[in-house]
């Protein structure tokens, strides 16, 4: 039988209103000299500068936020430099799942002599870290989709091979989460659904992911269920604060369970983050009925056993009739094509880069060049498996 490391120890403050309780969280972490790291769009929201505010009163705050969607190793390199020049000692990371990855990666690099890419999810390059100088973290994200404030990992752009890497470290995952769905309710319906399309995107491929770990199966299947029940109610209408919690929740739940593994999904959306500055959350959408049926063999049986409790027609077609029309409802193209000038696509170089992403090895049946390219295929032609 094979052995399995299971991880679960994230603390979360959960509930309306509570990012008033951040002063309370950098008191329980004992920090003095905070680094709020968030990005460029958020740093002049009224509610950013309330917390800012509250923060300067009791802590000697510094902001880092030159960065902005799909961060590269130079935006962390920064971050670095101004932590160190400001003698910081933990990170208040605030945002999308950007802001999160950075401000992590900026606590983890801070206590690192190594360049940030000897630190990729590969087998146990983890173990190069000095752990002693790793900065404590609190995470607040503002939208609900990446999860990336129960991860272990930042995804950073390598900004001179044009690949994004997944950068891994246990002690990359924060001290404190606050959820708070006040923070969510401003955010548009078109990133409303992209983001919630990436938390679905995490917990189903971390269920279809192969492997025995019956919690993360646990949490991707109401994490499922969650986004089902609520996505669309916050699309149509974003005050509505119980389905913005509930997406909040299936975010940092999709992000728990995926410990367990992901897939071509992943796999086939890195490359054009990188490349294009797509959303990671749109490119996820996109993929995920083709990825969705060229799995189809290999993930049948376990989609048929989640579709009562998700009040499905207990059939694969039934499952994935609920994504296209999901995606239908939230205007999410069909096709890449209609997302990316296809002549600008090197698809073989963008195969090569998919295979060879962490992700891939997880995905339920296993992949070759030719699959990816094939699936990119697909995914421009708009014809399903």
């Amino acid at each position: 039988m094979t052995n399995y490391n299971w991880n679960y120890p994230t603390t979360v403050w959960v509930g309306k209103d509570r990012a008033k309780d951040l002063e309370k969280a950098c008191i329980e972490i004992k920090t003095l000299k905070p680094l709020l790291v968030t990005d460029k769009d958020l740093i002049n929201l009224e509610f950013l500068k309330d917390l800012v505010n509250n923060l300067e009163k009791k802590f000697k705050l510094c902001i880092f936020s030159n960065f902005s969607g799909n961060p590269t190793g130079e935006n962390v390199n920064e971050g670095v430099e101004v932590f160190k020049n400001n003698s910081c000692d933990s990170v208040v990371a605030i945002g999308g799942g950007s802001a999160l990855d950075v401000g992590k990666a900026i606590a983890f690099m801070s206590g690192q002599s190594r360049p940030i890419w000897d630190f990729e999810d590969i087998g146990d390059y983890w173990k190069r870290a000095d752990e002693k100088n790793i900065s404590p973290i609190i995470a607040i994200p503002t939208t609900a989709g990446t999860g990336s404030e129960t991860g272990r990992a930042s995804a950073i752009i390598n900004s001179k091979t044009g690949i994004k890497k997944i950068i891994f470290h246990p002690k990359f995952l924060p001290s404190i989460v606050i959820l708070d769905p006040v923070l969510t309710k401003d955010l548009s319906p078109r990133l409303t659904g992209a983001t919630g399309m990436d938390a679905l995107a995490h917990n189903l491929e971390a269920f279809c992911a192969p492997g025995f770990h019956p919690m993360a199966d646990g949490i991707a299947i109401e994490g499922m269920r969650l986004i089902k029940k609520s996505l669309l109610k916050a699309v149509k209408n974003g005050s509505d604060l119980d389905a913005r919690f509930d997406l909040l929740a299936a975010a940092s739940m999709g992000s728990t369970a995926f410990q367990k593994g992901l897939g071509a999904i992943h796999s086939l959306s890195h490359p054009l983050n990188a490349q294009f500055n797509l959303h990671h959350g749109l490119s996820n959408a996109i993929f995920m009925p083709y990825v969705l049926s060229f799995n189809k063999e290999n993930i049948e049986e376990r989609i048929i056993s989640i579709c009562d409790y998700l009040n499905l027609s207990k059939s694969f077609d039934a499952f994935l009739e609920w994504v296209l029309e999901l995606r239908k409802e939230l205007n999410i193209p069909h096709k890449l094509s209609d997302v990316i000038e296809i002549k600008k696509m090197n698809l073989d170089d963008l195969s090569k880069m998919a295979l060879d992403d962490p992700s891939t090895s997880s995905n339920p049946k296993k992949l070759t060049i030719n699959d990816m390219k094939v699936m990119y295929e697909h995914s421009i032609s708009g014809e399903l498996f």
